[in-house]
C-alpha cells in the first residue's frame, strides 16, 4: 500500500486557522461547476501527500471551479487545485491551494472550511461548444482549463470527492474533511482542455500534468457542510480520524 511521505506538517506554514469547529452549513444556489482531471508525473506522487493519505494509481490532479452568483459575500468564483488520493479506503482530494476572486469570501472560506486561498482574478465562460476558466495571480495566468464539445450527462453521474484541507484547529494541526454536496440540475461531459498550469503558484511545483483524463460541467446547488471529521496528518485514517 502506497503512503504519503511528506512531513506531516509540511503545509502548516500556509494553512488557514479555524478558531472554532462549529461551522454552520451554507447553501450556494445556481452555481456553475467545472471539474477537470489529469494524470500527473508519478515521480513525486508519494512526496506530495502527508502520511495520512494514499496516492492514486495512476496519480492525478483535479481542478474544481465554482462560479457562484449568490453568496453572503456577493458573487464569488473559487478555483481549487487538488491532488487525488485516498483516506483509508475512501477517495479524497488533497487541497494544494485555492484562488478566490472575492476577498471577503476568501476569508470566510478559509476560516470556516479550511480553504487555503489567494485572492486573484477568475474568468469563467460558457458557450454552446465550450466551458472555459482562466485564473490570474499578480497579472499572470496561472491556470487555463476547460471543456470542449459538451454532451449531455445524466445528473448525478459526476463524481465529486471530499477535500482534505490542511488547517490549524483548536485541537492542533489537522487535515479537515470538507465534503460539499452538489445537487445538479444540468450536467455535461466533454473533452478536457489544459492550456496553462503553473504548479508553483498552486502550492507544489512537482505537480506536472501529463495526460488529460476527463472534464465535466454542471449547474448545481452547492451545500458547504457542517464540519464532521478531522484527521491527524501523520497517521493513517484508521487510527488518526477524529469525529468533530
Amino acid at each position: 500500500m502506497l503512503i504519503g511521505t511528506a512531513a506531516p506538517e509540511a503545509r502548516a506554514d500556509r494553512a488557514p486557522i479555524l478558531e472554532s469547529l462549529d461551522t454552520d452549513a451554507l447553501v450556494l444556489p445556481d452555481a456553475r461547476v467545472l471539474q477537470v482531471i489529469s494524470e500527473i508525473d508519478s515521480a513525486a506522487m508519494c512526496a506530495m501527500l502527508p502520511p495520512a493519505l494514499h496516492p492514486t494509481l495512476p496519480p492525478a490532479v483535479g481542478w474544481l471551479v465554482y462560479d457562484c452568483p449568490q453568496t453572503p459575500w456577493g458573487p464569488m468564483r473559487l478555483a481549487q487545485t487538488r491532488i487525488e488520493c485516498r483516506s483509508g479506503t475512501r477517495p479524497r482530494a488533497f487541497l494544494s491551494r485555492a484562488v478566490c476572486d472575492n476577498e471577503r469570501a476568501a476569508h470566510a472560506l478559509a476560516g470556516g472550511w479550511g480553504y487555503s486561498t489567494e485572492t486573484g482574478v477568475i474568468d469563467f465562460r460558457r458557450s454552446y461548444d465550450e466551458v472555459q476558466c482562466r485564473v490570474e495571480l499578480g497579472g499572470e495566468t496561472v491556470l487555463e482549463i476547460g471543456l470542449r464539445e459538451p454532451r449531455g450527462l445524466e445528473v448525478g453521474n459526476i463524481q465529486f470527492v471530499a477535500g482534505m484541507h490542511p488547517v490549524h484547529t483548536p485541537r492542533g494541526f489537522r487535515l479537515l474533511q470538507c465534503d460539499p454536496i452538489h445537487t445538479e440540475t444540468e450536467a455535461q461531459s466533454g473533452a478536457p482542455i489544459i492550456e496553462e498550469f503553473d504548479p508553483d503558484a498552486w502550492g507544489d511545483d512537482r505537480i506536472e500534468p501529463v495526460y488529460p483524463v476527463s472534464a465535466a460541467f454542471c449547474q448545481a446547488e452547492i451545500r458547504l457542510p457542517e464540519l464532521r471529521f478531522l484527521c491527524r496528518p501523520g497517521e493513517l485514517a484508521f487510527t488518526g480520524t477524529e469525529r468533530i
